[in-house]
This record gives C-alpha cells, sequence and structure tokens, in this order.
C-alpha cells in the first residue's frame, strides 16, 4: 500500500512539474515571488512535503509566498489611486541586474514613487536602533533587518539613471505598523500597508504637476520590461 501511494504521489509532483511549474509564466503583483515559490518546489520537495517530511526549500518556498500575497494585497488596495490615473507597473526588471522592482508608480503629476512591499508578522514590531533597522517581539532578542531596504535602494538608484527622474522610495509594510505610524530610515520611508494610498496622495500633493506622466509611463514600460525571475 505504502508502494502505491508514494507512486500516486510521484505521479501528481510530476504533472504539476510540467502543468504548473516554473516554466509556466506569471504576470502582475507578486509574480516573480510567487514563481520562485514554485522553483523551489520541485518534484522531490513536493513528494516530501506530501509524506509529512519537513525541508528547508519548503519552508523557503513558504516565505517567498507569503511575500507574494503581500505585494498581491497593496496591488488591491492601490486601485483607488488606479481610478484616480495612476499607473502602477508591477514586478519590473532591471536591466543588467538580476533583482527586480516589486512595484513602481507614476501619478497624474508626473511623478515617480518606487515601492516595495513587505509582509511579515504583525506580532514582530519594527524599531530603529542606532542607525539599524530591527524587528522582533517585546522581551525577545531582536534580529537585524536593515540589509532588508538594499532592494527598493537599487530599484530607486536604477529608476533616477533610466528615466532621468528622483523617485521616492518607499516600504509598504503590511503586519506590524499600525495605521499612522511612520518611520524614517537611511532616506526611505516605511509606511503601513493601510496607509499607502493616502501617504501617496500626500505626497504627491507637495510636488509641482507636471505634463510628463504619459511619457514616464510609456518609458517606464519599456527600459523596465516585466521580470521573469533567473
Amino acid at each position: 500500500m505504502r508502494t502505491v501511494l508514494l507512486l500516486g504521489a510521484a505521479v501528481a509532483t510530476y504533472w504539476w512539474w510540467r502543468c504548473r511549474g516554473p516554466g509556466r509564466q506569471i504576470t502582475g503583483a507578486g509574480a516573480s515571488a510567487a514563481a520562485r515559490a514554485r522553483q523551489l518546489r520541485t518534484p522531490l520537495v513536493r513528494l516530501a512535503t506530501a509524506l509529512g517530511i519537513r525541508t528547508q526549500a519548503e519552508a523557503n518556498a513558504q516565505k517567498w509566498e507569503r511575500g507574494a500575497e503581500g505585494e498581491r494585497r497593496v496591488f488591491e488596495l492601490l486601485q483607488d489611486l488606479v481610478r484616480e490615473g495612476w499607473v502602477f507597473l508591477p514586478d519590473r526588471s532591471i536591466p543588467g541586474k538580476r533583482t527586480n522592482i516589486d512595484l513602481l508608480a507614476i501619478s497624474p503629476r508626473g511623478w515617480v514613487y518606487v515601492l516595495d512591499p513587505k509582509s511579515l508578522d504583525a506580532s514582530r514590531r519594527l524599531s530603529i536602533r542606532g542607525g539599524r533597522l530591527y524587528r522582533g517581539r517585546p522581551g525577545s532578542q531582536l534580529q537585524d533587518i536593515t540589509d532588508w531596504l538594499g532592494g527598493v535602494k537599487r530599484g530607486a538608484q536604477a529608476v533616477e539613471t533610466l528615466l532621468g527622474v528622483r523617485p521616492e522610495a518607499l516600504a509598504v509594510v503590511d503586519g506590524p505598523m499600525r495605521s499612522g505610524e511612520r518611520l524614517q530610515f537611511q532616506g526611505l520611508r516605511l509606511v503601513p500597508a493601510v496607509d499607502i494610498c493616502d501617504v501617496l496622495r500626500a505626497a504627491d500633493r507637495k510636488k509641482l504637476r507636471t505634463n510628463r506622466a504619459a511619457q514616464l509611463a510609456d518609458t517606464a514600460a519599456r527600459v523596465l520590461p516585466p521580470y521573469l525571475g533567473d
């Protein structure tokens, strides 16, 4: 009986690999994170999971999956701005780099924002101490996550180089930050996901209106193509 179960699990994982595996392109918000999760779930990893065997690959896949879900939630929150004329380009690749920009926003007033959605455990609060960014539960050891913001910094630098405009970079935190809470860290703003529409509107109102929104959107779509992963 055990042999039959193993054979059935192997057939199921092989079917998934052929029909829904890494070769199948995903588009939209969270696409690259979801694709990475699928890449990690090889047939052997899926077979091990089906048999109740824990693997590091499955644990990593779950982390990538949570990230993809966070990006999709943020994108859903931004739909009000879409109706107001904002343009959002999710999962854009940076030419010559093995990385991506999670979400690029272009306002009707012609200004650019690089958004990096982060989905985190709500019980692990964020704090800044001694020029470093930490997260952790009250009374527990803090985890240094300063390097966590490296991607949004690199994305903002690439956008400035390629589009010739200086974008505003924001980490959009889904989980531990409460509505109304703000953190400023190394020139970046960390804001709760639930406030992102209000934050972007307020930031944009402080800038002079330009007539370059359509041009920027077209150029960005051309020079920052969809990210297809490694």
